[in-house]
């Protein structure tokens, strides 16, 4: 059986009217993204506490998609009556019904991150058996390692976990970072995360590895006392300058932080705003998104 799709362009202003009205006429789903994706005049929107963000792309792409049989005609007409609008030039098409879980489910493969390291989704066989492999599926909170900022920081916590540390991961999500840390060799790791669902997530995820004695995901309300070997952040530029003045206490005395979720044009700025507790500078850098690895001074100001 097929869905009927439609995909129109309109202004910023106009892009919620649209989709309350066509979620109001009958579309199952309505999809809103870039018109100019893929192109130099491609508007990234990242929605940081505290920025001043337009609500929408300049020119923004609406995708809806409608039950069978529904009359395209009719619900645009309808969608158009409501939002005050004319009826635009719209794209038609139809979507194929199928196995959705399994369609979602092939988008995702084996991650080599670095050598005998895997990111492995439980429905694949893990390439390398004998190797460290983490088992994560794609759910609810943001983490699958696909995103350069996540394979940074993967790859930074492979080169640094030698055996033995305790870290911070603050902002978990998923849980990846500090599950990938306690699996490297980290005997103490606590994650924290503002969202509830986020810590259910990750503690599913440390089941499902094996390392829950060793790693646990809290609320921020509950994290414990005390200083940590590491601490991670991958979040966003504007929470790692608000957090700075918490950060950089839970680092003990020449230990180590890692800041990612950066671009490089925000990097100077997150850098400075740590320099006078860590030494620090890029790390890495992937498709435009950085990694500010530090050291702590001794005797921070």
């Amino acid at each position: 059986m097929d869905f009927p799709a439609l995909e129109f362009d309109a202004a910023a202003a106009d892009t919620e009217a649209w989709s309350d009205a066509l979620l109001a006429a009958g579309a199952l789903s309505v999809e809103t993204s870039d018109a100019r994706n893929a192109t130099p005049d491609e508007t990234p929107l990242f929605g940081e506490p505290g920025s001043d963000a337009i609500a929408a792309w300049p020119i923004t792409r609406l995708a809806a998609l409608f039950a069978p049989h529904t009359d395209l005609d009719v619900v645009l007409a309808e969608a158009a009556g409501a939002a005050g609008k004319v009826v635009p030039a719209c794209r038609r098409s139809v979507v194929a019904d199928c196995d959705w879980v399994r369609a979602a489910q092939a988008q995702f493969q084996p991650i080599r991150i670095a050598e005998r390291f895997w990111i492995v989704p439980s429905w694949r066989t893990a390439p390398e058996p004998e190797a460290v492999n983490l088992r994560l599926d794609p759910g609810l909170a943001f983490g699958t390692g696909s995103h350069p900022t996540t394979r940074l920081c993967l790859e930074w916590l492979h080169a640094h976990i030698a055996g033995g540390e305790s870290l911070l991961d603050y902002g978990c999500g998923s849980g990846i970072l500090a599950i990938a840390a306690a699996k490297l060799g980290a005997v103490r790791v606590v994650g924290t995360d503002l969202d509830p669902l986020a810590i259910a997530a990750s503690a599913d995820n440390a089941q499902r590895n094996g390392v829950t004695g060793a790693a646990q995901f809290v609320l921020p309300d509950a994290l414990p006392a005390g200083t940590f070997d590491i601490v991670l952040a991958n979040i966003l530029a504007r929470p790692l300058l608000d957090l700075a003045p918490v950060l950089r206490t839970r680092v003990r005395s020449a230990g180590m932080i890692a800041l990612a979720g950066l671009l490089e044009t925000q990097a100077g700025a997150l850098a400075a705003a740590y320099a006078g507790w860590f030494t620090i500078a890029p790390w890495r850098c992937v498709e435009g998104w950085v990694l500010l690895s530090g050291e702590r001074s001794r005797r921070p100001p």
